[in-house]
């Protein structure tokens, strides 16, 4: 297999490349912090699998994934826990959530090895419903049914047809994850249903009978999904 580690942290890609070492059919073609450089490899579509971080200061990992579109299998390498359902919902062979041992390094190599060589699949289309843990509970909201998301200090709140969903995930963390034909941020604290806009009045728009602003920083991307 032929391999890429991608990681912020220099002493997070020494371990990694000392664990992939004692693996004699893994050959490492790219071990660095350069998270641009490993993309122009990695889009070549010849290398098997990516041990990945997830925060990055140029690119996220759940971005990188997302431009990278399935050329190679992944496997996360992370210290934050509350991506792993996004993680998995993006179809990743596995999540090493950091400090993690070698034996739970070569489990997830053992398992990209049979992802690789099993037959290959058609990919589902991308969800139309998302997954909200909100207190104790995981709901589920179908994207048709969402108006907009508010950031309201350390809650999100979704507004869709059901009411109300607060949820401690984070806004940055929706706009990765929702397709971006669909939905826009439109302002630090709002992403928007394309869908379930009412109407444009300056730079204002009403969704759901709220009037929501749209802020200089993204008025120019999203004009170019209003046509004229």
């Amino acid at each position: 297999m032929t391999c890429i580690i991608l990681d912020d942290e220099p002493l997070a890609v020494k371990l990694l490349k000392e664990y992939t070492a004692v693996v004699p059919d893994i050959e490492v073609v790219y071990a660095g912090t350069d998270v641009y450089a490993a993309l122009q490899i990695a889009q070549e579509g010849k290398v098997d699998l990516i041990f990945l971080d997830i925060q990055m200061p140029d690119l996220t990992g759940i971005q990188f994934m997302k431009i990278l579109n399935g050329k190679s299998k992944i496997i996360l390498t992370t210290a934050y826990e509350e991506y792993a359902l996004q993680a998995f919902e993006l179809d990743v062979v596995d999540y090493l959530l950091k400090p993690f041992s070698k034996e739970r390094f070569l489990t997830a190599v053992q398992k990209a090895r049979e992802r690789i060589a099993a037959p290959q699949v058609i990919r589902p289309e991308i969800p139309n419903y998302i997954f909200v843990k909100s207190e104790y509970r995981i709901i589920k909201i179908n994207l048709r049914d969402i108006f907009y998301f508010e950031s309201l200090r350390d809650y999100v709140a979704i507004h869709h047809t059901g009411g109300k969903t607060l949820t401690l995930q984070s806004l940055r963390s929706f706009e990765e994850e929702l397709p971006a034909t669909d939905f826009i941020r439109i302002h630090k604290s709002y992403i928007i249903s394309l869908a379930a806009i009412q109407s444009i009045e300056k730079k204002r728009v009403t969704i759901h009978n709220q009037v929501l602003p749209v802020s200089d920083t993204y008025w120019s991307e999203f004009r170019k999904k209003i046509p004229e």
